[in-house]
């Protein structure tokens, strides 16, 4: 099943510094058909003006992954982890027992990324943080953040849960497949440009729920920059 969440019906909020949508139920937006996809709690769509950002605040229990589409996020936490992560480029925070964190935008321009949280296959972990580069070569989908088995010992940060994190560009034209497991789950969002997933059309920046399909061909009608997170149902 392909269920198309256009981006104009995501829950959304608006001050000052910050304008976000969520995918999924976040802080005042609540949706009780939108509460996750499996092990996928949160994906929060922000633009963080120049010069702000979020000041400290506590985690618990959560893998948090942040995907930077323009722009840069300069991170900065208690346990002493400190790191600018730029466009193209992703940073997972495990949560675990507890983390204390900022993260601002210290860029000249707005930055503009995707927050993802993954519920973690166990409490009561090791919190922590990384960051790390990839490239983004037109080869389509390369995981980035990986807790499944078979991607152990690979380049992928890595995350306390069974889910991954898969990004790529795609020229116009240009396919790319997914394969998913019984019991496996997905959700897409095109940062830009057009996509078709098994041939219905998604815009950007809409979400992309996939269940109970387990082959995926994700075709660009026009040159785009996809995210999947692929987790257990």
């Amino acid at each position: 099943m392909i269920q198309i969440r256009p981006f104009a019906s995501l829950g959304a909020f608006r001050n000052e510094w910050l304008n976000a949508h969520h995918h999924f139920s976040f802080g005042g937006y609540h949706d009780a058909g939108r509460m996750g996809l499996g092990r996928l709690r949160v994906w929060n769509d922000d633009e963080i003006a120049p010069g702000t950002g979020f000041d400290p605040h506590p985690h618990r229990d959560m893998e948090i992954v942040t995907y930077i589409r323009e722009g840069a996020i300069t991170h900065r936490d208690n346990l002493g982890n400190e790191g600018r992560t730029e466009a193209g480029d992703v940073q997972v925070m495990h949560a675990g027992t507890g983390i204390t964190h900022a993260e601002y935008n210290k860029e000249k321009i707005p930055t503009r990324l995707f927050q993802i949280w993954i519920m973690p296959d166990k409490r009561g972990v090791a919190p922590g943080w990384g960051t790390k580069t990839f490239p983004r070569d037109g080869k389509g989908l390369s995981v980035l953040a990986s807790g499944r088995p078979a991607d152990a010992g690979s380049d992928a940060l890595p995350l306390n849960a069974d889910a991954a994190v898969l990004a790529g560009t795609l020229a116009a034209g240009q396919t790319t497949e997914l394969t998913l497991a019984p019991g496996r789950s997905a959700y897409l969002v095109a940062v830009n440009g057009t996509v078709t997933v098994n041939g219905i059309a998604a815009n950007a920046r809409d979400g992309v729920a996939i269940s109970d399909e387990r082959s995926v061909t994700i075709a660009a009608d026009k040159a785009t920059e996809i995210v999947v997170v692929e987790v257990a149902a």
